[in-house]
């Protein structure tokens, strides 16, 4: 079992979570054209904290996590609220194979952080989404190492020039960076604010034959 497993029962409980969750899906929903035909992924969604607020905008919504335990708690609260068009999907791109659909979007919060090879993991993202299809990363900017704390072996945010570069290499355009609410959090050294940033890229339509569609 994993930390996360270990906490998906209480994740919930956190309110600055709870409101990250949501300035997160509505920052989205202000810079991304949502539309109820699109098929959509949540990539390290959690509980489904962003996913429940986005899902009524969107066509179908697959809920894909690493964590057992996260999804365990998310597919209870999708049948007690009686939503259809959410599916629970237990995957890791750093090590299982691309699933065989592609989407219109991919969105993820506070995810990136955690992955040791964020090149690699927009290359994957690229080939998942349908031509014209839009990327939604939320995360936190350059910071010190004390969001996570001592023992913390993943990134300490993000310097957004270099996001950027390695987008264009995974072959992305239009890709944007947009200011949203800075966090604050209780942390080793105390209270403490930290910037976050929301980034949206495109992978480009086709012009010519053979188009990947959702």
């Amino acid at each position: 079992m994993n930390s996360f497993d270990e906490r998906a029962a209480q994740w919930d409980e956190n309110p600055e979570r709870v409101i990250r969750a949501q300035d997160a899906a509505r920052s989205i929903r202000r810079y991304l054209p949502l539309d109820a035909k699109w098929s959509a992924m949540e990539y390290g969604c959690g509980t489904g904290l962003v996913g429940f607020l986005l899902q009524p905008f969107l066509g179908h919504l697959v809920m894909a996590d690493s964590s057992s335990g996260m999804l365990t708690v998310l597919q209870a609260k999708i049948e007690q609220a009686g939503v259809t068009n959410m599916t629970c999907l237990k995957l890791d791109l750093a090590a299982d194979p691309t699933p065989p659909q592609c989407f219109h979007l991919i969105f993820t919060s506070m995810t990136l952080h955690h992955v040791d090879d964020t090149l690699g993991l927009f290359k994957r993202f690229y080939d998942l989404l349908s031509d014209g299809g839009y990327l939604a990363a939320v995360d936190l900017d350059v910071e010190d190492g004390s969001f996570h704390g001592e023992g913390f072996s993943g990134h300490k945010g993000f310097d957004r020039a270099l996001l950027q570069d390695q987008l264009h290499e995974a072959g992305f355009s239009e890709s944007v960076f947009h200011d949203l609410a800075p966090l604050t959090k209780n942390t080793q050294a105390g209270m403490r604010t930290f910037p976050l940033f929301l980034l949206t890229a495109r992978k480009a339509p086709s012009v010519g034959a053979g188009k990947r569609t959702g």
